[in-house]
């Protein structure tokens, strides 16, 4: 199997946050001539799948708060050039690589921020706080045992996710089992049940099985809402059909506290409905033509690329792609890719 991003956890994203705090909201145009202050962002990753964090001190603005470090870009540079500078200043490491994973957008009254987030898994140095500020290594599902500013929200729950998202469509209980299991030897650290056609019985057997498998390798296994009575299983969260994700006025109450909320979007209308409800994290598709679908227009990557700029949530990319597209889907400021087939090829 390819490389997958950063860690067995997930990819990892770091960003210092601005000295604003901000409610994310949907975006009217802005003013012709409203500033854009852009701040880069790093997730640093060491290779024990930790991610680094460090504490704003008590005398600026969210004193006391957890942070990410980056920082804004000066005049000339480039979000790349702008990270590596601030990383070296802040924390004495030097970035060996580099991955853009994420854009986030921001607007207050008089400007808007737009934060570049950057995988950052290999660099040089020891880290340390030369600004005299607290630094500690934290694994990606601790992340959310600190505080961090409200904004900061998106960037915890992508620094949770991994490159990959897999989906398990409808076969046979054996088959469905054989399919699992290659997507464990694999690596594959995240995984949607969408077994809408699988009689009940066989379907309760197939999870009875699979649950504990999926927590025995570390997997996160979600379950499609189009599943028959998808929410009487305790899985580690639900995945929603645009259908159903329209139909919601606000995160269904009976998940519990620690449970995933996904869903599936195609248009932007869509987005923006799973910002608003709480979704924590999308599949965009589809991206390019699919076999299953030869008549649905794709998107492309521009569309893709613009459309995950409107949104400050993870977004996946799904529809005809396969593992190889990865880069191209980070360079387009997705999370990774979601598929059914390509990762069982």
């Amino acid at each position: 199997m390819d490389k997958q991003c950063a860690s067995t956890t997930g990819c990892a994203l770091l960003i210092r946050p601005t000295e604003l705090d901000i409610e994310i909201t949907y975006f009217s145009p802005l003013p012709f001539n409203m500033k854009t202050l852009h701040v880069a962002v790093g997730v640093i990753k060491n290779t024990n799948g930790q991610i680094l964090i460090s504490l704003r001190k008590p005398s600026l603005h969210q004193g006391g708060l957890w942070e990410f470090p980056g920082g804004k870009l000066e005049s000339g540079e480039t979000a790349q050039q702008a990270l590596i500078r601030e990383l070296n200043e802040e924390l004495a490491i030097t970035v060996l690589a580099s991955t853009p994973l994420m854009t986030l957008k921001h607007r207050y009254p008089e400007l808007t921020v737009q934060l570049h987030v950057f995988l950052v898994d290999q660099f040089s140095g020891l880290a340390k706080g030369n600004e005299g500020q607290a630094i500690k290594w934290v694994a990606a599902a601790k992340l959310t045992n600190y505080q961090f500013p409200a904004a900061n929200q998106a960037i915890i729950m992508a620094a949770q996710l991994p490159c990959y998202y897999a989906i398990l469509d409808d076969s046979d209980e054996t088959q469905g089992l054989i399919n699992l299991h290659n997507l464990l030897n694999r690596g594959i650290k995240l995984i949607q049940l969408r077994l809408k056609a699988t009689p009940p019985e066989e379907l309760s057997s197939f999870i009875k099985q699979a649950y504990p498998l999926c927590q025995k390798h570390g997997v996160r296994l979600l379950i499609n809402s189009s599943v028959n009575n998808a929410r009487t299983y305790t899985l580690d969260g639900l995945h929603l059909t645009s259908r159903d994700l329209m139909s919601l006025s606000k995160r269904p109450p009976y998940l519990s506290s620690s449970a995933w909320l996904a869903a599936s979007c195609h248009n932007l209308l869509e987005l923006q409905h799973a910002q608003q409800i709480g979704v924590d994290f999308v599949v965009l598709a589809p991206v390019l033509k699919t076999k299953s679908h030869p008549d649905t227009p794709p998107l492309g990557w521009e569309q893709f690329t613009h459309l995950v700029t409107q949104i400050n949530l993870p977004i996946y990319a799904l529809g005809g792609l396969t593992q190889s597209n990865l880069i191209e889907a980070h360079k387009a400021g997705g999370q990774g890719i979601a598929a059914i087939r390509a990762f069982l090829e």
